[in-house]
């Protein structure tokens, strides 16, 4: 059934609410696996959270950690959980900044939003080999490695296929079985902690690399608004959403801080050997192989975790737009047997599978540089919203007046601004490239409706209107 977009006002001078209708038959998500599903949007686990020691030492690593959600990832959820109950639909930051600056703007963010989703899904199931060729060698190369790449691409699609409820179980499942062995961990290097290898700045000689320590801290810590494209499949969004972020970013945090405080404290090795995946070393080295093996599992699941998490936002993202007009109607197809979108989730995979087998380098490092982008024009569309609109009707609204939201979102900002600056030169090109070819997307779109080559939804003609009846 595809989703339609109404246009109600609260009271007479009031801007419209995107309300979804669905069937009475469709599944919600509810607490718990939401809360999962964001856990697996930003983190799914410690690791990753190694260079960062790397790059810094111990004491700017837990520093970093702890520090930078205050910084970063509140902002980012408060924007979200504002913003996905006053606009509870799928498609989520493209709604917001569709709504604040037209449709242009709306079209720019889902284009570098997508881009950016499904170049970080193609990295997981690499993720995941890579882990498992250290307990099976035939998939370090050759056929056998790019069978597995592409088989559990699919079939991990397909999984997705089957239903966001299902995924939502599946997150809880998988988060549970990948962090428990870190809480174990943890509980073991109690009595061999050292508290003062916390406050060590790193070892004598080494430079510290903050190209790597900020992007480490980025990657590992963001990305809390790309659940708010699904929040159409939410049971009762006004509520769920800010109890769902809070708890979101609670685990979260813990989970970061805790095993990198436990090995920090219990472990002292060169500081060279602080690399992706040095977790599971650390926990042979504190308790024995059989935990490694354990971490090592689980970095596998985390993987799968964050591969359905994401391709659940993006295909979801695509049917919000198809929902808005932004793209061809029959991009929000959903599927019979699942009522899942299974055009968005094709489409999401067809291009995840393209990029497989590139290298990542220099492709994810311009994909963080159109994520700030992205997240510049969010928090500009969350201000200018407020401002806009100020009698619209928010079930979770941030307890700041315009001058104060401004100033929340100016921190996060600056962060993003300085990602941008230190970016190399083949990402300036690699970025500027595909904001190009979003912008050329949405005129081609444009001239295809005018046309009428492709059915597009009303919906955003709709609002259009809703909206100027209600300006001054």
């Amino acid at each position: 059934m595809a989703i339609g977009l109404e246009i109600q006002s609260e009271k007479p001078n009031s801007p419209p609410n995107t309300v979804v209708t669905t069937g009475n038959n469709r599944k919600k998500l509810t607490l718990i696996p939401l809360i999962f599903l964001i856990y697996f949007e930003v983190a799914g686990g410690p690791y990753g959270e190694e260079p960062a020691v790397k790059a810094a030492g111990p004491l700017l690593a837990i520093l970093g950690f702890l520090i930078f959600p205050f910084i970063w990832s509140i902002p980012e959820a408060l924007v979200t959980a504002e913003l996905s109950t006053a606009f509870p639909g799928n498609g989520g930051f493209v709604i917001w900044a569709h709504r604040a600056f037209g449709p242009f703007c709306g079209s720019l963010m889902g284009s570098w939003k997508f881009l950016t989703g499904v170049i970080n899904i193609a990295a997981f199931p690499i993720l995941c080999i890579d882990y498992l060729k250290k307990l099976f060698p035939i998939f370090s190369s050759g056929l056998p490695r790019t069978l597995a790449i592409l088989l559990s691409t699919v079939f991990l699609s397909f999984v997705n296929y089957t239903g966001l409820n299902i995924v939502g179980i599946a997150a809880i499942v998988l988060g549970v079985i990948s962090l428990f062995p870190f809480i174990l961990m943890s509980l073991i290097a109690i009595p061999q902690i050292r508290p003062h290898r916390w406050i060590s700045l790193g070892q004598k000689g080494v430079k510290k690399d903050w190209n790597l320590y900020f992007n480490c801290l980025f990657w590992n810590l963001n990305f809390w608004d790309t659940v708010s494209t699904m929040a159409g499949e939410v049971e009762n969004p006004k509520k769920t959403f800010p109890a769902a972020l809070f708890c979101a970013v609670i685990l979260t945090c813990l989970a970061y801080l805790i095993p990198l405080m436990a090995v920090t404290g219990a472990v002292e090795v060169d500081q060279s050997e602080w690399e992706s995946g040095f977790m599971a070393v650390a926990a042979q080295m504190i308790s024995g192989k059989w935990l490694k093996i354990w971490i090592e599992i689980g970095a596998v699941l985390s993987g799968i975790g964050l591969f359905e998490a994401q391709l659940s936002s993006c295909a979801y993202q695509v049917l919000g737009m198809a929902d808005l007009g932004i793209v061809p109607k029959f991009f929000g197809a959903r599927s019979k047997w699942f009522d899942t979108p299974w055009v968005g989730i094709l489409i999401s995979t067809l291009i995840t599978l393209s990029v497989s087998r590139m290298d990542f380098t220099d492709i994810v490092a311009s994909a963080n540089f159109i994520y700030s982008l992205g997240m510049l024009l969010e928090f500009a569309s969350f201000v200018w919203l407020r401002r806009k609109f100020p009698a619209l009707k928010r079930p979770y609204k941030v307890p700041l007046r315009v001058p104060g939201l401004v100033v929340m979102c100016l921190i996060p900002s600056a962060f993003l601004v300085v990602i941008m600056v230190i970016a190399t030169k083949i990402v300036y090109l690699v970025s500027g490239l595909m904001t190009v070819g979003a912008v050329l997307w949405y005129f081609l779109m444009k001239f295809c409706k005018s046309n009428n080559w492709f059915a597009f939804a009303n919906g955003k003609d709709e609002t259009e209107e809703g909206v100027e009846e209600i300006l001054p």
